[in-house]
């Protein structure tokens, strides 16, 4: 649990997850506040031109242009970027900078832009969304644009040989939809389902190699999105046929779990992977390696070739991503290979400290003003997790104010009693 402290100094002072007790002498002057919760919701495509319009927010909450220019309306995005800005003089909200939903929001969905307009005299605020949809911008693309094997003649049909899955930003319809592999004599796809929502990807032999009629095979895999206009990648696929090799590696297990604390220093052993192989000598000598596509893994985790050890090589962040999910592939010096997946469950620790922003305040108040009278507005939040990041909110008790929660982080401070000066 994280505690968040607010005093008062000279005027009105409100610090953060602080214990600070002092002495105040008010005069304020009299200013009457009103507090009103309301909310809209618009839904854009990515990359919009800077000046869109995302919608006319004066309309849609039923205000006046005179209101938000007497109330000094503004956004509030709590230190976030602004995307989205507000045109007083015509009420309408506007796209501030380029949107890449991508970037913004990776895999997520549905991805949206949260925040809040606010107003003054009286004090008012509205709750603002803007979902940002896919557009099919990017292509479905391979880490590596070609891949080796050298597999014997004697593999038997059935034999099947992991290759790379492809990557594709986009989601939905616009992301990655399916593979071709071609010519199709020797090999065909198989693919298979994974729990993280993408596709194991192998070639089975369904016609065995002959060296003596052909010892070099050239195929190309294309992966292809759903998009309109469709869009593709291609791998080059280069298979040199050898003498013999009869048995594939086995992981011990088609699924690791492991778990890891967001402060693991690097060199930090997340798990080890085992495979056998019934051949003997050279064709029985396996090789682990990271086969994922995904960038961010192979900063983050790296596995030793000889041993399956898995090691945490880069900084990892429980804010960032809860968890990973790692294909791991082991080749035996025949070419022949499996996979298993390895899932690495971060645990959060609290190394985060809530952040206070006052969103709006009066500048003096009246001494006779009513009990509930609003002072401020403020938002807290703490990106911890769970009861790291649950935020208690406190004030000095020798003032004639209060702390109350208002909704989604929001707080107000009011007048507790009546005020009195000598």
């Amino acid at each position: 649990m994280t505690n968040a402290s607010f005093f008062s100094g000279e005027g009105t002072e409100i610090g953060s997850c602080r214990t600070m007790r002092r002495q105040v002498l008010l005069f304020l002057s009299a200013l009457c506040l009103k507090y009103v919760l309301g909310q809209v919701s618009y839904s854009i495509p990515e990359e919009m031109a800077k000046g869109s319009v995302v919608g006319n927010i004066a309309h849609d909450l039923g205000l006046d242009l005179k209101r938000l220019k007497s109330g000094n309306a503004r956004v509030y995005t709590g230190g976030g970027v602004e995307y989205i800005g507000l045109n007083k003089e015509r009420g309408v909200l506007l796209v501030e900078q380029r949107i890449d939903r991508e970037a913004l929001c990776g895999e997520t969905t549905p991805c949206a832009l949260h925040f809040q307009l606010i107003l003054e005299n009286p004090m008012e605020l509205f709750r603002v969304t803007v979902e940002i949809t896919d557009i099919n911008d990017n292509t479905p693309t391979f880490t590596n644009s070609e891949k080796r094997f050298e597999i014997s003649e004697s593999a038997v049909i059935g034999s099947k040989f992991v290759l790379e899955k492809a990557v594709d930003s986009d989601i939905g319809m616009n992301g990655l939809q399916q593979y071709s592999l071609a010519p199709s004599d020797h090999f065909v796809l198989k693919l298979e389902s994974q729990p993280d929502g993408t596709k194991k990807v192998e070639m089975v032999l369904q016609k065995p190699l002959d060296r003596e009629k052909k010892d070099y095979l050239s195929l190309l895999l294309t992966a292809m999105d759903g998009g309109e206009p469709q869009m593709s990648g291609t791998m080059q696929i280069f298979v040199t046929v050898l003498d013999v090799n009869d048995n594939a590696p086995t992981f011990a297990k088609p699924l690791y779990r492991a778990k890891l604390q967001e402060n693991s220093p690097k060199g930090t052993s997340v798990t080890t992977v085992s495979a056998s192989d019934k051949d003997i000598g050279s064709n029985g000598k396996l090789s682990y390696l990271i086969s994922t596509s995904k960038r961010v893994l192979s900063e983050l985790f790296n596995i030793n070739p000889k041993t399956g050890e898995i090691i945490l090589v880069g900084e990892i962040d429980y804010e960032k991503a809860n968890s990973y999910q790692i294909d791991i592939e082991v080749v035996d010096s025949g070419g022949l290979s499996d996979s298993a997946k390895v899932i690495v469950d971060l645990i959060d620790v609290n190394d985060n400290s809530p952040q206070i922003n006052i969103v709006s305040k009066s500048e003096s108040i009246s001494e006779n003003s009513p009990t509930n009278t609003v002072i401020a507005m403020l938002s807290i939040n703490d990106p911890d997790s769970e009861n790291n990041g649950n935020v208690v909110c406190d004030i000095n008790d020798s003032i004639p104010f209060k702390i109350q929660t208002t909704v989604n982080g929001f707080y107000t401070l009011v007048m507790e009693f009546l005020l009195r000066t000598n």
